[in-house]
């Protein structure tokens, strides 16, 4: 493997989480009806793929009728009011795995589980 890394001049744009899940209505309505996302493209009759988004965020589902989830985070967002997200999660009775926290790296943050366990791990940028 040579040390040659990619030039300058060629920038990156978009990217998105990809999240593999078992049951894409389940998965949309925690997605859309939970977290507010849009729908705003899908493939495959039935659906097999969706890219959702919201704000600056985007996020692709695919259907995976085998996927187990991971013990790791599947994807991190970052929002303006962490704590706010929190305390909705909360009421909409969402899995959360790690409570609301101020971390020593910088972020406000906390995890929570999707329909098939994904973990989302969101966070805000202190002060």
């Amino acid at each position: 493997m040579t040390t040659e890394i990619i030039p300058e001049q060629i920038k990156f744009g978009r990217i998105a989480a990809v999240i593999e899940v078992t049951d894409m209505a389940k998965a949309l309505a925690f997605y859309v009806g939970v977290l507010g996302m849009t729908k705003v493209f899908e493939n495959g009759n039935p659906v097999g793929f969706a890219i959702l988004r919201k704000g600056e965020g985007e996020l692709f589902l695919t259907l995976n009728r085998q996927h187990q989830a991971s013990t790791h985070e599947a994807c991190h967002l970052m929002v303006s009011d962490a704590t706010a997200l929190y305390d909705f999660c909360n009421r909409k009775g969402v899995r959360v795995i790690k409570g609301l926290r101020d971390q020593a790296y910088g972020l406000r943050d906390f995890i929570i589980a999707d329909p098939d366990g994904n973990r989302i791990d969101i966070g805000q940028p202190l002060g």
